[in-house]
C-alpha cells in the first residue's frame, strides 16, 4: 500500500544521502534552504517504510517567465521500490498543492540519466546540458501547471 504525505526534511536526508550523493558527506545532503518559507518535502511511503522523497521550493528559473515558480529538488526513490508508481505520485501530489497555491511552474535540474522519466511526468527540456559538479551531467527540465 503506497502512501504518500508531507514529511519533514531531516526525514528525507538518509535517502538524499544514499540515493543522490553516497560519495559525498552527510551534510552536503542537508539544503541551507530546506526550511525556508513556502518550501515542503513529500514522501511516499510503503508499507510504513519511506521510499520515495522530493522537495519543492519556490524558486524562479533565471530565463523563463513564470508568475509563481517552484522548484523540485532532491527527489529519490530507494531502488529496489522503482517501478510502483511512487515518484510519480509524490509528483502528482505536489503538482496539486502547488496549483492550489497559484503555482504555474515547476522545474528542476535533472540527472541526463532520469529525463526520460521526468517526460514521462509532463516535464519537457530546456536549454542544454551542463555538468553539475561532482554530480555529473544534468539538463533544466520544466513543466507548466495549467489551474482550473
Amino acid at each position: 500500500m503506497l502512501e504518500v504525505k508531507e514529511v519533514k526534511a531531516e526525514e528525507s536526508y538518509p535517502i538524499r544521502h544514499s540515493i543522490l550523493r553516497p560519495h559525498q558527506r552527510f551534510e552536503d545532503c542537508i539544503y541551507d534552504t530546506d526550511q525556508d518559507e513556502g518550501v515542503f518535502h513529500v514522501g511516499a511511503f510503503y508499507d510504513g517504510k519511506l521510499v520515495t522523497v522530493a522537495s519543492f521550493y519556490p524558486e524562479e528559473l533565471p530565463d523563463v517567465t513564470a508568475a509563481l515558480p517552484y522548484r523540485l529538488r532532491a527527489m529519490a526513490t530507494v531502488p529496489e521500490y522503482r517501478k510502483l508508481g511512487a515518484g510519480r505520485a509524490v509528483v502528482t501530489y505536489a503538482e496539486n498543492k502547488l496549483k492550489d497555491q497559484g503555482v504555474d511552474l515547476l522545474w528542476c535540474k535533472g540527472r541526463t540519466s532520469v529525463e526520460e522519466y521526468y517526460v514521462r511526468l509532463g516535464f519537457h527540456a530546456h536549454g542544454d546540458v551542463f555538468d553539475y559538479p561532482p554530480i555529473g551531467p544534468h539538463i533544466v527540465m520544466v513543466k507548466k501547471l495549467e489551474h482550473g
